[in-house]
């Protein structure tokens, strides 16, 4: 039988118009809240949650409020290192903004962390702090090291009775170096059609000749691709593996290979996923153009929604460069952007359950009373697996926990590792979601209201 060739058509023009043991068993559950109409609005969301819990997150939202100290942290963070030494540092941040974001550093530490998760109906989707930008490459040693990490996650995230249908994150550019993925990029930019067999071949291990890359270049892609073929052939059928968008200049390289690696995994299930930043004007026509591929070739989709966290850096960039703004004009319009391909995604998967799968990845309450509203509305079964939710650990929690009281699948990215790897990576997603972290006012306001009901009841926790 002649092997069907696996093209992306339209795929690239689109994206250039603009621009250890199972834990033990849970402990009894707290309170439940009381079933009802979804709102976010009672502060009773955060009953579950311990008296040093609230004061501990006041404490960080309100640092993190600070546009100064954000905008500085790093800065702050070196300075403080210099002073109080890296063991110093770490005793000083790790009661306050590192038990606020990470689950912890070693088994033990993350497993509590889980399992209390879970207790409260959580599920966790654990990430690997790893992530390598331009100008910061560092070998094929540490890449190697690097998908060893990931392969510990994936054990970790299957080997624990956390939940039943585990997620982990993964950022390309902990395996293969940035700088490959932009060329990668530009060379696509002249193609008007990519074979992702030579993706395929390179996952098989086989050699292969990308078109434009010289023979070092090949070398590393074909190791990339060996490094991740790995962590998928562990994962599949244990843990589902998101993979992360990054930046313009070098996501559709990123895509390229999810897709391929989607096209190789998502045969019978939902096993590789790809992340879609809708404050991108593209993000529509780069959405539905992987929904058009992934249904002639016959395979599955598994569907990040994210706003996108890089705005202030991709506008830079653009101006440097002299090109279109790619990122939305405005809120309205990348709000209506995101619930936009949020309806194109639940419209399909009413239909076809089993060709697409995705997770609300957002903060924001309107887009998450919209996609309820939506499944509601066209009978998805919202336990089938095929929606779910996601927020970052330590934030959105009257959010989170009222999705989960009423029955949806709720996850929370998980960081873990010690305060000397989780930091870079807590400054970096701190100063990338500065507006998300500027606008947590509601959430401190429930926060505090909790807090003066336990302290009118004269109660000094539960």
């Amino acid at each position: 039988m002649m092997m069907m060739k696996t093209t992306v058509r339209r795929l690239l023009p689109l994206r250039f118009l603009s621009t250890g043991a199972p834990s033990s068993p849970p402990a009894t559950r707290g309170p439940r809240l009381d079933p009802g109409p979804l709102s976010f609005q009672d502060p009773g969301a955060f009953r579950v949650k311990s008296t040093k819990e609230l004061l501990r997150a006041l404490a960080v939202f309100k640092f993190c409020s600070v546009p100064l100290l954000v905008n500085n942290c790093d800065k702050l963070l070196s300075v403080a290192r210099g002073v109080l030494g890296r063991r110093g540092l770490s005793l000083l941040l790790r009661p306050f903004v590192y038990a606020q974001f990470v689950a912890g550093e070693t088994e033990g530490e993350i497993s509590r962390s889980m399992t209390k998760m879970a207790d409260l109906g959580l599920r966790p989707m654990l990430a690997v702090p790893l992530e390598e930008d331009l100008g910061e490459s560092t070998g094929e040693q540490r890449y190697e090291e690097n998908m060893a990490s990931m392969l510990e996650c994936v054990r970790l995230s299957h080997s624990n009775a956390w939940t039943t249908d585990p997620m982990m994150q993964l950022k390309i550019t902990a395996l293969l170096s940035p700088e490959l993925c932009v060329k990668l990029t530009e060379l696509l930019k002249h193609q008007t059609s990519v074979d992702l067999e030579v993706l395929l071949r390179g996952l098989n291990g086989e050699p292969i000749r990308f078109p434009g890359l010289d023979e070092r270049e090949n070398a590393h892609l074909l190791c990339g691709l060996r490094r991740l073929n790995t962590i998928a052939e562990a994962s599949v059928h244990k843990v589902r593996v998101l993979v992360d968008a990054e930046y313009t200049y070098m996501n559709p390289a990123l895509s390229l290979v999810t897709m391929a690696m989607m096209k190789k995994f998502n045969q019978g299930g939902v096993w590789i996923w790809n992340t879609y930043q809708c404050y991108l004007k593209e993000s529509r026509g780069l959405l539905q153009e992987a929904l058009d591929v992934s249904s002639r070739e016959g395979f599955s989709v598994g569907v990040k929604l994210v706003r996108g966290a890089y705005m202030d850096k991709e506008r830079r960039q653009a101006e440097k460069e002299d090109r279109p703004d790619p990122v939305h004009d405005s809120w309205e319009n990348t709000n209506h952007s995101y619930n936009g391909n949020m309806e194109l995604l639940m419209d399909l998967i009413s239909q076809d359950p089993q060709r697409c799968r995705v997770i609300i990845a957002t903060h924001n309450e309107e887009s998450v009373r919209r996609t309820v509203q939506r499944i509601e509305e066209l009978g998805i079964d919202k336990e089938g697996g095929s929606v779910c939710f996601g927020q970052l650990l330590g934030m959105c929690d009257h959010v989170s926990l009222t999705l989960a009281e009423q029955g949806y699948a709720v996850y929370k990215s998980v960081p873990y590792g010690s305060v000397e790897d989780t930091m870079p990576y807590l400054v970096r997603r701190a100063q990338e979601n500065r507006t998300v972290l500027q606008g947590i006012r509601k959430e401190r306001d429930l926060l505090r209201l909790e807090l003066h009901r336990r302290m009118r009841l004269g109660r000094g926790g539960r």
